[in-house]
């Protein structure tokens, strides 16, 4: 990693790749709005630094040196670089742009496939979606509005209840041949998949079950993941209503028995107070409540 303590003075740079391309302290001066004065107090100043002459003086006429050169190109090859890192920052902020986050399941199987429908309102708004278990620093990582799956309560930001979920056994049409089970109690000797912090047992006491939770197998992290499991006939899964629902509608999963539990949690907006001043956030907030509502 380079030392940047050891860089030579940036206005001084400047002021020498001026003077190294007009060949002239005079125009590179009126260039950078400094004295002819200054511009050659700097470069002298630079010289003296590196210990190499950039410059030959023959009164009042300057010619530069190889050395000089070969240091000018590299000096506007790297002030070029910085140039165009600034423009793209002040385009990418002139740009409206709307940056969501959300836990992996809900963004993959529920957002993601309707945030289409907003976009094609709103053509030239740059849209973000990053997916994460853990709350997002708004503020550090440039997040305008989120939706997390919880109690609500999230300190520093307003939250608003958007839907609660419930959830149902789920397998795939093809699970054990076809032979899929007829009745709660036959659930003991099938391989159930699981998802970290969402347990069976509460499913088992509402089917009258005093099945324990299962202690074996998978456990998986994400929803969404558990979902792909139970596709692909690996068990049956307790499936989240919101998650496993496009599956279930396409054919790939069906639900067993018409036994459902709440989630103890719900699914919140959350956004700083601030962030309706952003035309883009107020128009998601309201696209968003208006698809939940369908």
């Amino acid at each position: 990693m380079s030392d940047f303590r050891r860089l030579p003075n940036l206005a001084a740079l400047r002021a020498f790749e001026a003077a190294a391309r007009h060949q002239n302290f005079s125009r590179a001066a009126d260039e950078v709005h400094l004295t002819h004065g200054a511009i050659s107090h700097q470069v002298r100043a630079l010289e003296e630094e590196l210990g190499v002459a950039l410059f030959t003086r023959h009164g009042k006429r300057i010619a530069i040196t190889p050395d000089g050169e070969q240091f000018a190109n590299t000096i506007r090859t790297a002030l070029g670089d910085i140039a165009k890192a600034a423009e793209t920052l002040k385009v990418r902020q002139q740009q409206p742009r709307l940056a969501i986050t959300a836990l992996p399941s809900f963004a993959a199987r529920w957002l993601s496939p309707r945030l289409g429908r907003f976009i094609e309102h709103y053509p030239d708004l740059e849209v973000s979606l990053q997916s994460s278990n853990q709350l997002s620093d708004f503020s550090r990582e440039s997040i305008d509005i989120g939706i997390r799956f919880g109690l609500g309560n999230y300190p520093g930001l307003v939250s608003e209840l958007l839907m609660g979920d419930y959830y149902y056994p789920v397998v795939s049409p093809y699970y054990h041949g076809g032979q899929l089970p007829k009745t709660p109690s036959e659930l003991a000797s099938s391989h159930l998949l699981r998802c970290d912090e969402e347990p069976w047992e509460p499913w088992f006491r509402a089917a009258g079950l005093d099945n324990e939770e299962p202690t074996s197998g998978l456990v998986f992290q994400d929803a969404s993941i558990l979902s792909r499991a139970a596709v692909d006939g690996q068990g049956i899964a307790l499936g989240r209503h919101a998650i496993v629902r496009p599956d279930i509608e396409s054919g790939l999963l069906v639900r067993l028995f018409d036994i459902a539990i709440p989630s103890p949690v719900s699914y919140h907006l959350v956004y700083a107070a601030h962030a309706m001043e952003k035309p883009q956030v107020k128009a998601f907030r309201a696209w968003l409540l208006e698809e939940i509502g369908k």
